[in-house]
């Protein structure tokens, strides 16, 4: 199972600087992904939780491709409704090819209304456009490759049963957000056809969580090795670390989330 890294692409402390030592800390740590998030404009709804500088995935990825060598790139998730598929298409396939063939590309259709106002897109049609548009992709790759897979793996983000649904449909992988292990375990029983890349928080606490609600990820290093453990033999190929928990202020200190990802990536390293 391989072992990846949500970087908080946004908030008052993510310059250019903090991200090339994000990306440097994420590939000299041994993980084997790192993603950022997506958002076009930043709303009052959006700045609550993401604020200002927000740098766009795909730029930032590529610039993140050329002061790595190893790790995969990838989004968590690109909020497909916002943009053109066959630009989608484009940027994608030229960033995996730039990239010596790194990029995943995590998909989702959304959850801010006020965004979608601002970008002239049906907020209640967010669903059907994010399958219209991962049809548009699936066919602009298949020409453009002469035909076979493509060039891209696709993860399809979200909670929903619609998720999982559109994950077997359209994606390589079904890529859920922030769940409990039950919650976890059970979607996976009801759809074992549909691969399984989640995203778990991560924080480390120094007294065990004994909430019956914790979400995985969440609690001490003993805890978050088993979960790790837990998802692994549930069929989980990736798993993708968010050491963020939603304080802006958290980006200006870094440093804490460096370290409970080395103590992860060095425990987990001797225990797998």
């Amino acid at each position: 199972m391989h072992l990846g890294v949500n970087v908080p692409n946004f908030g008052p402390g993510t310059d250019p600087g903090v991200l090339r030592e994000w990306a440097r800390t994420v590939e000299g740590l041994g993980f084997d992904l790192l993603m950022v998030s997506d958002h076009v404009v930043i709303t009052p709804d959006v700045a609550e939780r993401y604020p200002e500088p927000f740098h766009e995935p795909f730029t930032t990825l590529s610039w993140l491709a050329g002061v790595t060598t190893r790790v995969r790139l990838g989004t968590t998730v690109l909020v497909l409704p916002y943009r053109h598929p066959l630009l989608v298409a484009r940027m994608a396939a030229n960033l995996d090819r730039l990239s010596g063939g790194r990029l995943v590309l995590g998909v989702g259709v959304g959850w801010s209304s006020q965004e979608f106002a601002a970008l002239g897109v049906p907020f209640a049609e967010r669903g059907r456009l994010t399958d219209e548009y991962l049809t548009a992709l699936h066919d602009a790759w298949h020409a453009g490759t002469g035909g076979g897979d493509s060039p891209v793996p696709v993860w399809v983000g979200g909670n929903s049963e619609a998720a999982i649904r559109r994950a077997a449909r359209f994606g390589h992988a079904w890529h859920p957000l922030r769940g409990t292990l039950p919650w976890m375990r059970s979607a996976v029983a009801r759809h074992p056809e549909v691969a399984f890349a989640p995203r778990i928080a991560l924080r480390l606490t120094a007294e065990p969580v004994e909430d019956g609600g914790r979400l995985a990820g969440v609690g001490t290093l003993e805890q978050v090795l088993d979960d790790l453990a837990q998802l692994r033999a549930l069929g989980a190929g990736t798993v993708l670390l968010d050491p963020y928990h939603g304080d802006p202020e958290e980006t200006r200190r870094p440093e804490t989330a460096w370290q409970a990802l080395t103590a992860v990536a060095t425990h987990w390293r001797t225990t797998s």
